[in-house]
C-alpha cells in the first residue's frame, strides 16, 4: 500500500512529440507555418531558375 502511494506522488515525464501533438496552437502555428516557408522557398528558386533578357 506504502509502495503504490509513493509510485503515484512521483513525476510522471510526458515524452516531447506527445506535448508537441497535444497543444493545438502549436499544431496550428506549424501548420500555418511550415507550408508558408516551403513555398516561399519553392518561388524563390522557381524566380532563380527563370533565365536572364538579353537586350
Amino acid at each position: 500500500m506504502n509502495q503504490d502511494v509513493s509510485t503515484s506522488n512521483q513525476h510522471v515525464r510526458v515524452p516531447v512529440f506527445q506535448r508537441i501533438l497535444d497543444n493545438p496552437f502549436l499544431l496550428l502555428f506549424i501548420g500555418v507555418v511550415m507550408p508558408a516557408v516551403f513555398y516561399i522557398i519553392w518561388g524563390v528558386m522557381e524566380i532563380v531558375t527563370i533565365p536572364v533578357a538579353k537586350p
